[in-house]
């Protein structure tokens, strides 16, 4: 990586050419490993070169800028450095640099200090000015007295004439998209250091040792390019505002992902904030739900136990489930939300989304088969991206057997939205589980990276399940004219004062497409959303799925995905002929 690159070479400067004082020769070895007194001297001389080096530079910092104040209120001593344009994948900018003013004063340069610290009250109201007028009184070399001013202000402040008070030129972040993609960028503090998202990643990458070591002042580091496209990642976010708005709504996530490389090309997270006031990212309802926030995702989990199911050989997709009574264990009771009350198919029980049918598939696999398959899968350990923002899945403890029969249709497992699309992205690519990324990435180098989950077999079946249920099931509202949509909804009830209720949800819909041909899946995610009409219901069905719909109509052909008009058959997405049970 360029930063990397540019930190070698820093700190082949700060070593002051010690290595050219080492006039050993090399031409005869034998003699230079005999001598060890005279290698010690020589490693001696580098050593206290090295020593006295950097102490001149502390030496030159502390002419500069005086001693660095823990305590001072107005920020730190060091000036802020530079730091690389972040470019979406077309290369749009999405983070660059911008020149601005900060206003020191050198106190022991400043004649009157009532005199500065009142001029400065007329352009700063807010300024407090018996700490400033406190702080002037020291001896101290430098101080901050505002960071990031304008140019108007610095012009203002000149033509006073304070002796003791200057300016430097700084630089600070500037995010032209504003919300658009604050929490895949996060964003960085007065100082311009890296806190939150792939700004705080990359100062992990080298970035921050050079600023430390005061040598990236200028801009001269190589831009760097992350997988996000900014005009998907635009449409997601509007669509989401407006499904919040539309369902009255308390939150949405909107997540596009390619499934044969694991690059993230779209995630969003409402509410959001503006990067260029990191402030509001303290806000707790701005908090990136995609990685960091773990939910209960509902019937998507049901897509996991199906392809559990099938692919352990203990369920065939033509097999059938009695799914006339609720299944009773203990003081529990699992029943289906709108029953069909009668044997059903496995297709029938995907799209029917039954929960009595889908326990009993999963108690054909067992509870140690069950924790293994969604071990395998990732949803049983933190996700790991370039993002720091990340949480924990929860789940039991102690997996008993209605434990298993709930997870298995999404009730007593939380995972985050992040995980969920990854590893639904594995069952319709052919079965490989792809970690994510936020950066560019190859199909060849995805390859590498990739452990087979399910076979391909598997993966065939899950596409025509999900292409089904789009067709005929409860994604009916999902369909798009032409791109071949596949995927799931999930209506879970959020649990309240410590039950689960039947009027607040946590609504989403999973779809991959073009399902002859899987390339893009697509998650969304509506927190609580109301009827959108008086006397109908809030199922994921009524807001997640249309409005995934309404990303995918507008985003595809963004992603060079055409429609295409002919038949399912005639494009090559799986049949299978699965007769309905005798009623």
């Amino acid at each position: 990586m360029a930063i990397s690159d540019t930190f070698d070479a820093a700190k082949a400067k700060v070593s002051l050419q010690t290595s050219v004082q080492r006039h050993v020769s090399f031409k005869d070895t034998a003699a230079v490993q005999k001598d060890d007194s005279r290698m010690r001297l020589l490693m001696a001389v580098g050593l206290f070169a090295v020593i006295y080096a950097v102490i001149g530079l502390r030496l030159a910092g502390i002419a500069m800028f005086g001693e660095l104040d823990a305590g001072n209120p107005y920020g730190s001593s060091g000036v802020s450095a530079a730091r690389p344009d972040l470019l979406d994948r077309n290369g749009e900018v999405l983070a660059t640099d911008v020149k601005t003013f900060s206003m020191f004063a050198e106190p022991r340069r400043v004649l009157d200090a009532d005199e500065v610290v009142d001029g400065l009250a007329t352009i700063f109201p807010d300024l407090d000015s018996d700490a400033v007028r406190k702080r002037m009184a020291s001896d101290r070399g430098f101080m901050w007295l505002k960071r990031e001013i304008t140019q108007e202000q610095q012009r203002a402040i000149h033509r006073m004439g304070l002796a003791g008070v200057d300016f430097l030129n700084e630089n600070r972040r500037f995010y032209p998209g504003r919300e658009t993609a604050s929490h895949i960028l996060g964003h960085v503090n007065i100082d311009n250091e890296g806190i939150a998202g792939i700004e705080k990643h990359i100062d992990g990458q080298g970035l921050s040792d050079l600023q430390e070591a005061g040598l990236q002042m200028e801009r001269n580091l190589e831009p760097m390019r992350l997988s996000t496209d900014l005009r998907v990642q635009h449409v997601v976010r509007d669509e989401l505002t407006k499904a919040m708005e539309r369902y009255k709504a308390i939150a949405a996530i909107g997540i596009v992902l390619d499934v044969n490389t694991g690059e993230v090309i779209a995630m969003s997270s409402q509410p959001d904030y503006d990067p260029n006031i990191p402030a509001q990212a303290l806000e707790k309802e701005r908090m990136n739900r995609a990685t960091a926030g773990v939910f209960e995702m509902g019937s998507i989990f049901k897509t996991f136990t199906t392809a559990m199911a099938l692919d352990s050989g203990k369920v065939a997709i033509n097999d059938n489930f009695d799914a006339r009574r609720p299944i009773r264990v203990s003081r529990y009771t699992i029943n289906d939300f709108h029953g069909k009350n009668r044997v059903l198919s496995v297709p029938e029980v995907y799209i029917y989304s039954s929960n009595i049918g889908t326990a009993k598939m999963a108690l054909e696999v067992g509870i140690d088969g069950h924790k293994e398959f969604l071990s395998r899968l990732g949803l049983m350990d933190r996700l790991r991206t370039e993002l720091p923002e990340s949480a924990d899945p929860q789940y039991p403890s102690k997996w008993s057997q209605i434990s298993a029969m709930t997870i298995s249709f999404g009730h007593g497992i939380s995972v985050s939205p992040m995980q969920t699309a990854v590893a639904a992205a594995a069952l319709v690519n052919g079965g490989k589980l792809i970690p994510p990324t936020f950066f560019p990435r190859s199909k060849a180098e995805a390859d590498q990276l990739a452990k087979r989950v399910v076979s391909q077999e598997t993966s065939d079946k899950m596409r025509y399940l999900m292409r089904l249920n789009v067709l005929k099931g409860s994604g009916r509202r999902a369909e798009v004219q032409g791109y071949r949509l596949g995927g799931k909804t999930g209506t879970a009830e959020k649990v309240i004062d410590g039950k689960y209720s039947s009027t607040v949800r946590f609504n989403s819909f999973l779809a991959a497409f073009p399902m002859d041909d899987p390339k893009y899946l697509v998650l969304v995610v509506i927190d609580e959303p109301k009827p959108e009409k008086e006397g109908i219901g809030a199922t994921a069905g009524r807001n997640a799925a249309p409005t995934l719909a309404a990303i995918v109509k507008r985003a595809a052909p963004m992603l060079g995905v055409m429609p295409r008009m002919e038949n399912d058959a005639a494009l090559g997405i799986p049949q299978y002929d699965v007769p309905s049970p005798a009623r």
